[in-house]
């Protein structure tokens, strides 16, 4: 079976995960450090998990879980590269679906944002969410989510 793996402490989309999980019959887990309580979604596929108030447990726990058949909600552009590399799928909240062919780049700019910010170089972080980026989540993750359901490759 098909899930979806949340990496739940600052996703702006779960009530469309939730959404598109219903249609599609998938379960859920949205996996948190407990950091920004979450309200349980009261759906019987959706799974609440609460890691340790440690860096990185989320991502942790999301990485060890995760197969080839699930999908991957995450901002964290390591995290994806790190369920893409176990076979399974991954997708922005603004819709951008990741790929072998595009995470390389991702992370090496994520690092450059870095190392930009040690040097007290201000950088731009992420925009804030906007109706566009929702709708192209939505799609997104039906596409992947089917695709995912028919075991197809990502």
């Amino acid at each position: 079976m098909t899930d979806i793996y949340v990496d739940g402490d600052a996703c702006p989309v779960r009530e469309e995960v939730f959404r598109v999980a219903d249609r599609l019959g998938l379960g859920v887990f949205v996996v948190s450090n407990g950091s920004r309580p979450i309200r349980p979604s009261g759906r019987p596929n959706v799974r609440m998990v609460t890691v340790a108030a440690t860096p990185d447990a989320a991502d942790d726990w999301i990485a060890e879980h995760i197969t080839g058949r699930d999908v991957c909600v995450t901002a964290d552009i390591p995290l994806a590269s790190r369920c893409l590399a176990k076979g399974a799928r991954a997708l922005a909240p603004t819709g951008r679906v990741w790929t072998g062919d595009n995470i390389g780049n991702a992370l090496a700019g994520r690092d450059v944002s870095r190392h930009l910010r040690e040097l007290g170089i201000a950088t731009s972080g992420p925009a804030p969410l906007s109706k566009q980026d929702r709708s192209r989540f939505l799609s997104a993750l039906d596409t992947v989510g089917q695709a995912a359901r028919r075991g197809k490759a990502g």
